[in-house]
């Protein structure tokens, strides 16, 4: 018989000036799907450093999952991003941010005496290969961003190393849903309907 795999989909919810966060969404919708051998366990994660990080690392405790697939909005950009790698480094004053528990941060580790930098280990290119294949824009990022989707990207990435975890993780980003882009503060940002960024995730 064939081996099941338990992927893990995380998605942040609503942040800043962004109500609807297409992350949650996606993550909502693959809920509960079976693709292929792998069953699909979709996880709403707090926007807050430090909520985030306990969120992730209970339900990767309870679900042991094979892979792990962290989305995140990332408005301004015009198609999906899948990340390579997580920098040890945290500065959310940059972007005027704070999180939801009203955090901010500016130039911290997020784990202290760890590596500067951690590649994802999900097949990048591979991924993004196959969206232009299905006519689905995306591209590579090397830029996670210094905010809380590269806070827990990193974290998570840490945990795994240092568990010696064969799990696979990464990050991947997505542009506003149209209803965002239409908000007077956002109107001529780039966006992509719910339906084309459920169709890449999945």
């Amino acid at each position: 018989m064939s081996r099941r795999y338990t992927v893990l989909v995380t998605g942040f919810g609503p942040f800043g000036a962004s109500p609807v966060n297409p992350a949650e969404a996606v993550a909502e919708a693959l809920d509960g799907s079976v693709i292929d051998r792998a069953r699909v366990l979709g996880l709403k994660v707090p926007n807050s450093f430090g909520q985030s990080v306990d969120t992730v690392r209970h339900a990767v405790a309870r679900e042991d999952p094979d892979l792990i697939v962290m989305l995140g909005e990332y408005g301004g950009r015009a198609l999906i991003t899948v990340e390579r790698l997580a920098i040890n480094y945290e500065d959310s004053a940059r972007y005027r941010l704070s999180d939801n528990d009203g955090a901010v941060r500016t130039g911290t580790p997020v784990v202290d005496g760890a590596p500067a930098a951690y590649f994802t280990t999900l097949p990048v290119r591979a991924i993004v290969s196959r969206l232009r294949e299905r006519g689905i824009p995306a591209d590579v990022s090397d830029t996670p961003g210094t905010f809380v989707c590269n806070h827990l990207l990193f974290s998570t990435l840490h945990d795994l190393a240092q568990s010696g975890s064969a799990a696979r993780a990464g990050w991947i980003h997505l542009p506003h849903l149209p209803e965002v882009a239409a908000l007077p503060e956002h109107l001529g940002s780039p966006s992509m309907t719910l339906e084309l960024s459920v169709e890449a995730v999945r």
